[in-house]
Order: structure tokens, then sequence, then C-alpha cells
């Protein structure tokens, strides 16, 4: 007898949400920040971000290594998007993911669901536990990756008003020594 795990959890990540459709959705660029992937690639040429487009997903060590082929569906450029796996899971039979979007002011407000059916009864409390725990790293790295990109805007922004004000007080300075030398 199959039992059904759903979670559910929401953050508010100060960005557009079409930067953050594509962070999540994309496998290519999420593999790069989500720490529970080791590897994630289309299948086939078809290698864009589409409606029933397999994907390659395997998951890291701590996640048991797990590799599983997904499809996506859902998806509606910036708002919502997800995929379902094709077969089973290791001791999931199904496993899909959604991702919800929604503008509000001073960024977007970002729903990640998971819902995952476990096909012995027996080992679905420590696959919640993973699974949970699984959900809140993605959305804290997704959090810290968009962050740090403003972080980093933010410093070069710094450094270059910084190189302004030395290069004006230099300038200012030269202009003083100049009338000076006039009188």
């Amino acid at each position: 007898m199959s039992e059904s795990i759903s979670i559910k959890q929401t953050i508010v990540v100060r960005a557009r949400p079409d930067v953050l459709y594509r962070l999540a959705l994309e496998p290519r660029r999420r593999v790069k920040w989500d720490p529970n992937l080791a590897k994630a690639d289309y299948e086939g040429e078809n290698a864009r971000l589409a409606n029933n487009a397999l994907v390659r997903f395997k998951f890291t060590r701590r996640l048991l290594g797990l590799s599983f082929t997904a499809k996506y569906g859902q998806l509606q450029a910036p708002q919502r998007g997800g995929w379902e796996s094709v077969r089973h899971v290791g001791p999931l039979e199904k496993l899909t993911q959604g991702w919800v979007f929604k503008p509000m002011p001073g960024g977007t407000e970002v729903t990640f669901s998971l819902n995952a059916r476990v096909r012995y009864g027996w080992v679905r409390t420590p696959v919640e536990r993973v699974l949970n725990n699984m959900v809140a790293t993605t959305l804290l790295e997704l959090q810290r990756t968009v962050d740090a990109q403003g972080a980093q805007l933010m410093e070069d922004m710094g450094r270059e008003m910084q190189e302004r004000r030395k290069a004006e007080q230099k300038a200012a300075k030269e202009a003083a020594k100049a009338a000076k030398k006039k009188r």
C-alpha cells in the first residue's frame, strides 16, 4: 500500500518572478546552486524548457545518489512550473515538484511544493524527513543565490562610488594647486 507525502513551503525572495522561474526550473542553472542535485540535464535533442521535455536528474549522495527521469508540465512562464518523475525514484512510486511565483511589492512570493508517493509504508517517516530537509535547503539556497547576486551588485556599486569620489577629490586638489600657482 502506497502512502502520500505532501510538502509545501513559501518564502519571499527579493527578485523578479522571471529570474526565479529560470533559476528554479532550468536544469542547467538549477544544478549550479541547488545542493541537492549532483546532475541535471535535458534528454534528447529538444534541449529547452518546455512542456513534456524530459530531464535526467541525479541527487547527491546525501539523498542516496538516486537518478531518475522527469517530465516537465504546467509551465506558464513566469508564474508556475514543475515536473513529475516518469518512473519510480528509489523508494518512491512518484515524485512531483511544483513552483509558483507570485509577484508582490519588493520581490516575489515563491511557493515550492513537493509530492511523493511512497512504495513501502515502513519507509515513509525517514523519507518524509529527508524530503522536508530537501525542500527547506532548496528554498534557502535559492534565497542565498539571489541575495548573493544582489550583494555583489551592491558591493560593486559601492566600490565604483568610492573610486569616483577619490577621482573627484584628486581633481579638486589639482584644481586648487593650479589656482594657487596662478596667484
